[in-house]
């Protein structure tokens, strides 16, 4: 049973026709507009803010909604109007004023943890709002009981930082100075946070002048008929194009977190069993996503509020895996993700006290690992209705820092979010170091070295990291900084035990691991959870993360390609050897490197013969660890 708030937040159409009467050409004009506002939003975020997590990594995002709350741009993900419209009644909103909150119990599913801090600007035009600017982006710090705001072992958001539901921030243009101070006071980088906010709120406000003249150029009735069938097109083409890809039926499929940073290591589930109605069903042509048996909640910052407002901000966060079903890479692309899938999305959640229904004050920091999972467990689900024609599974976020006094004994604090490698499809390898955030990025080496106590010694892709198959699985980093003076390192990861899965015989990718003092007398690793672990100057910490999972029997690659790989260094020879039954001869030193191809049909049929029959999926050999033994899932198999 869904969680909803006292305002309901139905789908509705601003206008009688849904858009049909909307001029076509007009239509793409103003979409055009809305993304060229919403990219001009996020560049002047970018040019402005001080924190490296905003200006350098871009952890951060910006969204445009009209009246009904309905999100209209597609570029990326956002948060929800829906809180302040639930707390602001609209009709007395001002011009000027500018909302902010991060309460994670009090956002209806849209901010996943504190450190997400969320602006919101009404739009005007003849004297009323007519639509909202909005920006969420992760912050350095916002309090709590360790720097960077993300206790891994927090049992109650209490412990996480300042929680602070809607409030009315800027009042008609004049900012509400006694709440900044109280927000700064709470974090320990007071002038990155205050400069951050101000580049979100002066951003915001600049993107709403900007629709505000767009709407007075063409009139609001005329911009409202544009956006209902911006939002309708939405509906048709994934009705189309994607819905019809995924035959009539049920299928079931979970995956897990392995750790809640309290409790022993173990599989948290989340599970999804979708259907897909048929066209003359009672309710319309859609999936259903019931979460029936999801894990119960964890005592640690796993968990994730899923389930208010009908989980409206979890079905535009997992709607892109479903883009995966378009007849091509390149229309794959052009497909938006906004309000218009909506309707196409059923969601069925499980009873309070869940990974996707806490309770509160239960712990939210680590979200990430639930809601990040979530978009496999979708993949995995959609690959077994349509004979496992999706990708493999793909990296997850981990964020990793370190942080103590610099150069000059002033406190810093260094956070990263560095990416992985993505799945192998059907058609094609994985990318590697990619981000699950779109323009996300990692930081500059330069930049890092000029700004804290440490050298970047080498950043590369990690060899093997990507799953062998047909289609390999993308490479994630390999990063190794030596601190020049003592410091703590901190992370915020999963996948360090079980990896992302490959599919259809591809195998999957390698976890992710940290290594301080790798080859040296104190060599030690270190917990994917870890809030302070002490590193000495001189002392190297090696950064190893994910591999994507390979898509497709890896002794079908190419050997060719087997080959390359090991000269581009993304595969090592032995497991040329070992997973892809690929024999080389010559050496890499002398560019002489290529396939015997007898003994390489040989050494394919050698292994072919000695292995057993395996399911769909491959988890890698940690998922025997937690699971008491077994190799696979019951819902493995197709």
């Amino acid at each position: 049973m869904s969680r909803r708030a006292p305002t309901q937040f139905p789908y509705g159409f601003l206008t009688d026709d849904a858009g049909a009467s909307a001029d076509p050409v007009l239509v793409e004009i103003v979409q055009g507009t809305l993304a060229s506002v919403e990219m001009e939003v996020e560049t002047a975020i970018a040019r402005t803010s001080r924190s490296p997590m905003i200006r350098d990594a871009h952890d951060f995002r910006a969204g445009i909604h009209d009246r009904l709350l309905r999100k209209l741009t597609g570029r990326s993900y956002s948060a929800l109007v829906h809180p302040v419209a639930r707390d602001f009644p609209i009709a007395e909103m001002r011009e000027g004023d500018v909302f902010f909150h991060n309460d994670v119990y009090r956002s209806e599913g849209g901010i996943g943890h504190l450190p997400d801090l969320c602006v919101t600007v009404p739009v005007f035009s003849g004297g009323r709002v007519v639509a909202f600017v909005q920006a969420f982006g992760h912050h350095d710090d916002i309090g709590g009981a360790v720097p960077g705001s993300m206790p891994s072992q927090a049992t109650s958001v209490f412990e996480e930082g300042l929680m602070v539901p809607p409030i009315k921030l800027w009042d008609a243009g004049v900012p509400n100075r006694s709440a900044l101070a109280i927000m700064t006071r709470n974090s320990r980088m007071p002038e990155s946070l205050a400069a951050d906010l101000d580049a979100e709120c002066s951003a915001c406000l600049m993107g709403a002048r900007r629709l505000g003249e767009m709407f007075d150029r063409y009139g609001v009735e005329v911009i409202e008929s544009c956006f209902d069938a911006i939002l309708d097109r939405t509906t048709t083409t994934y009705r189309r194009e994607i819905l019809s890809q995924i035959p009539v039926g049920t299928w079931t499929w979970e995956d897990y977190a392995e750790h809640d940073g309290v409790d022993e290591p173990r599989l948290h589930t989340q599970r999804i069993t979708l259907t897909r109605t048929a066209a003359d069903d009672p309710d319309g042509e859609r999936l259903v996503l019931d979460f029936d048996g999801t894990g119960p909640q964890a005592k640690g910052p796993i968990n994730h509020c899923g389930d208010y407002s009908d989980g409206v901000f979890l079905k535009k966060w997992l709607a892109p895996i479903l883009r995966n079903l378009a007849e091509s890479p390149e229309r794959m692309a052009e497909l938006d993700v906004n309000e218009g899938i909506v309707p196409l999305i059923e969601m069925r959640f499980p009873e309070p006290g869940t990974l996707l229904t806490p309770v509160f004050p239960a712990p939210t920091n680590a979200r990430t690992f639930v809601i990040l999972r979530l978009l496999g467990v979708l993949a995995g689900v959609v690959a077994k209705a349509v004979d496992g024609k999706m990708p493999a599974d793909q990296e997850t976020i981990r964020y990793t820092g370190v942080y103590g006094e610099d150069r000059e004994g002033r406190p810093y604090l260094m956070r990263e979010v560095l990416g992985g490698g993505s799945g192998g499809r059907y058609y094609a390898d994985g990318e590697d170091t990619i981000h699950v955030v779109p323009d996300s990025r990692n930081l500059p080496s330069e930049f890092t070295e000029s700004r804290f106590p440490f050298l970047v010694e080498s950043l590369s892709l990690a060899v093997d990291s990507g799953g062998a198959g047909q289609f390999r699985g993308g490479l994630g980093y390999e990063k190794q900084i030596r601190m020049l003076k003592d410091a703590h390192f901190m992370s915020i990861a999963d996948r360090s035990i079980l990896a992302c899965w490959g599919v259809k015989g591809g195998l999957a990718g390698s976890p992710f691991q940290v290594t301080v003092d790798p080859g040296g007398p104190r060599e030690r690793e270190v917990d994917a959870l870890a809030d302070a672990e002490p590193v000495k100057a001189g002392e190297v910490i090696r950064i190893r993360t994910t591999g994507g999972g390979g898509w497709g029997d890896p002794l079908e690659r190419d050997p060719a390609l087997v080959c390359r790989d090991v000269v581009w260094r993304k595969v090592s020879a032995e497991a040329a050897s070992e997973l892809y039954g690929v024999v080389l001869t010559g050496s890499l030193e002398d560019d002489t490197l290529a396939v015997d191809e007898a003994a390489t049909r040989a050494r394919r049929a050698e292994l072919a013969g000695a292995r057993a029959e395996a399911p769909m999926f491959d988890r890698g050999p940690g998922y025997a660890t937690l699971s008491g033994g077994a190799a696979y899932a019951e819902v493995d198999s197709a």
